[in-house]
């Protein structure tokens, strides 16, 4: 680790140039990100889609920059960062054309599928660029800046949600209008990056070739994305399990020949399953964070509970070399404490009452979520340096797969699954006339009947409501605390991990960074 007075030693004259580039980059995907979670109860409303529906849509951006960043992690350095920032930027602006398709509610589900997609898609490609040049641009202290690069996040979520507010709560403008606003910060990342000269990776300067980065991360770091994979099949291609397990299998097999079998790290391995987790809590939970309070209070309340929290998130992370020093931290030790203050925060915001409690709740939960994503990173950029953008990509891919499948699903599953016990319990006559007419499902949990997104819609709009809607609201309600309480076991299994992991280096003398020849030694 590098003291204090070695946190600038950046190796490139534009060092600095590149990293505000990418942090506008990162700032636009956390814009649309915002936005889009915004506007879920508009295309519920207009749409009459199903929380497990919503939950879907929103999944299609996960795995969309799933694609993007494992994609482009592994061609980055082959074909430069700056025709992979040009592909980002064009796909950015096409995806805001696509979703404006949808116009009705025969094709809307098709449309916004497509063109979140594409937007996650986008969102990966950039990162698969923003990480690993980062990573290198700063070899001293990794950890300080990916957290300054990752700030662009919660940057862009507090402007998407504060405009969204303002746009939607008080001027009512249509949901397209607030979608076309990441546009403004697209612009401004394409022209930072126009015409700036990148360095190279430590792995490619030192001519590691492709197979060599990819050994890291073996077969055992692939059977991690070969299930995300079929999971992905199944869930959002409608192909069989089978068909989706027989992709992932060739893919894995793949993977075995490219390495010459190496199983890879059982270490990296076990970052990954961490990160998948960090991907269902974090960005699952973002996705639906603002529906959740805004049922719970009102939608503008909601919407100041989000920019509460994302603000929590913009600032600490400029924070993390500070954190690190003053409490004598490393990043692995942070992540523990992290996950223990998520919990928390979860655990209190499901019972939370007045407006006061969810801003000390949600706080709580918002310092813990802060420094999960760059950490890990920094952490694969440290003991991983062969692996070049390699296992970065990897790790961001499977981050985003999980929140996309299991996290944004997931939560949408649980809101209906609780919401429907709910009311089903207090009010049997009014659940047989509201449920929706397919029935909703998650991976291996049995199907229900979810509220109809349409009826609900109309409870919660009623200005003299019956006491059947009264009850709609109050189910709807309970479903969102019982998600919230589900939800906090995830940062649970992430503490365990990373108390494992901790004891683990201090049984081998403590973390530290290595380079690529301390590696292979």
């Amino acid at each position: 680790m590098s003291s204090s007075n070695e946190i600038s030693a950046p190796i490139a004259p534009n060092a600095s140039r590149l990293l505000w580039a990418g942090f506008w980059a990162i700032f636009a995907a956390g814009v649309g990100f915002a936005i889009r979670g915004g506007i879920f109860d508009n295309w519920g409303a207009e749409f009459g889609f199903t929380a497990t529906q919503l939950g879907a849509i929103g999944g299609a951006g996960f795995t969309g920059f799933c694609f993007g960043i494992i994609g482009g992690g592994m061609v980055v350095d082959k074909f430069g960062y700056g025709k992979l920032v040009a592909l980002a930027f064009i796909c950015h602006v096409i995806s805001a054309f696509v979703s404006f398709g949808a116009t009705t509610p025969e094709n809307a589900a098709q449309m916004l599928t497509i063109g979140m997609f594409i937007f996650a898609y986008a969102n990966g490609t950039l990162e698969a660029v923003a990480n690993p040049l980062v990573a290198t641009l700063y070899p001293k202290n990794r950890t300080h800046y990916l957290n300054i690069l990752h700030a662009s996040w919660p940057a862009g979520m507090v402007f998407g949600a504060a405009v969204g507010w303002i746009l939607d709560d008080k001027m009512e403008l249509s949901w397209k209008i607030q979608l076309a606003l990441y546009l403004v910060p697209t612009i401004a990342y394409g022209l930072m990056f126009l015409g700036q000269k990148f360095p190279q990776s430590e792995a490619s300067e030192k001519g590691a070739k492709f197979s060599e980065m990819f050994k890291d991360v073996g077969i055992l770091g692939s059977l991690v994305v070969c299930y995300l994979i079929a999971l992905f099949c199944s869930a959002s291609l409608g192909l069989s399990t089978t068909v989706g397990y027989l992709i992932a299998g060739v893919f894995l097999v793949a993977v075995g020949v490219i390495t010459k079998g190496s199983i890879g790290s059982v270490l990296l391995f076990i970052l990954f399953i961490a990160h998948a987790l960090i991907g269902a809590v974090e960005l699952g939970t973002d996705g639906w964070i603002q529906n959740i309070t805004g049922n719970l209070f009102t939608s503008e309340q909601g919407k100041w509970l989000f920019i509460w929290t994302s603000t929590i998130m913009f600032a600490l992370r400029f924070c993390a070399h500070w954190i690190e020093k003053t409490l004598k931290l490393s990043p692995i030790g942070l992540l523990v404490v992290c996950s223990i203050l998520a919990v928390v925060g979860l655990q209190m915001a499901s019972s939370m009452e007045t407006l006061f409690m969810a801003f000390v709740a949600l706080g709580i939960y918002a310092v813990g979520k802060t420094f999960f994503w760059p950490t890990m990173l920094a952490v694969v950029g440290d003991r991983y340096p062969r692996s070049g953008a390699v296992a970065m990509s990897v790790m961001g891919g499977i981050g985003m797969l999980s929140a996309g499948l299991l996290g944004g699903p997931g939560l949408g599953y649980s809101k209906d699954r609780y919401a429907a016990e709910a009311l089903q319990e207090s009010n049997p006559a009014i659940y047989a006339e509201v449920k929706a007419a397919e029935p909703s499902g998650f991976v291996f949990l049995d199907q229900v009947y979810a509220i109809d997104g349409t009826k609900l819609a109309e409870a919660k709009e009623a200005e003299n409501p019956t006491q059947g809607q009264k009850d709609i609201v109050a189910a709807d309600q309970q479903g969102d605390r019982s998600t919230l309480k589900a939800d906090s076991y995830i940062p649970l299994a992430m503490a365990i991990i990373y108390i494992g992991i901790m004891l683990y280096f201090k049984s081998t003398g403590g973390y530290k960074a290595v380079k690529i020849d301390e590696q292979e030694a």
